[in-house]
């Protein structure tokens, strides 16, 4: 059962990776962020979708060569025709972008399912197509070589590790122009509550400095001042 609503899908895209890692933060989870990767081009909206992964392995030549492509249950090809609609596909790629992860068709291919984004740990072929599509992805950087000649597409829809952070199926994935963070499953709600109260906050603060004000008894705000002011800039904004 999904745990990501169209209304917390909605609060996930207007929160900033930043936010999420403090409120995660704030729970002891620190090793929360896909460490390494960027957005192919810069976002307009946050990234978010629940977490769909395949898992790569060191390649073998004796398994590896380009006829396994032609096997219709192929765990690269199927993981791309089965993605569900919303969902964001993060590939496990043992953080080596020496070999592909994918390229532009397959990116496509997912783009054209619905699929929310892509997130690998390696590097992408065809990175100036997949820049030009309608969809979010993040990669360590391009690489031409085909997957096949160091990695093997093994394990659908399992735990995985991605660029150090480890992904399990259902969590929520959030990305935007600073990075990627995983949110787990349990935590959705709550993590969102606070971060979307979090990020109110933030902007009151950011047009107080603006202004040329002090961040002292403001950031964080430890003045009772401070706190009036906030709950009037609420009111006003609707927030």
């Amino acid at each position: 059962m999904t745990v990501l609503t169209a209304e917390l899908r909605s609060q996930r895209e207007k929160i900033s990776t930043a936010t999420l890692a403090t409120a995660l933060y704030k729970r002891g989870l620190r090793q929360q962020v896909i460490q390494g990767v960027t957005p192919l081009k810069r976002l307009t909206k946050s990234m978010v979708g629940e977490a769909f992964t395949l898992r790569y392995i060191p390649a073998r030549e004796d398994r590896n060569g380009l006829e396994v492509f032609r096997n219709p249950d192929h765990p690269q090809r199927k993981a791309v025709e089965i993605c569900p609609p919303g969902a964001v596909l993060v590939m496990d790629s043992r953080n080596d972008p020496r070999a592909a992860s994918a390229g532009g068709i397959l990116v496509t291919r997912l783009m054209k399912r619905g699929v929310a984004g892509v997130v690998t740990d390696g590097g992408f072929r065809d990175a100036d197509d997949i820049a030009q599509i309608d969809m979010p992805a993040f990669h360590t950087r391009p690489s031409a070589p085909t997957n096949l000649t160091l990695h093997e597409a093994l394990d659908i829809n399992v735990p995985v590790g991605c660029g150090e952070a480890a992904v399990f199926p259902g969590d929520v994935v959030v990305g935007d122009n600073d990075g990627v963070i995983v949110i787990p499953a349990h935590l959705v709600e709550e993590v969102t509550a606070e971060a979307t109260e979090m990020t109110a906050f933030e902007d009151f603060v950011m047009e107080e400095v603006r202004e040329g004000n002090t961040i002292i008894g403001l950031y964080p705000a430890t003045r009772d001042e401070t706190r009036e002011k906030f709950a009037v800039w609420r009111a006003r904004n609707g927030r």
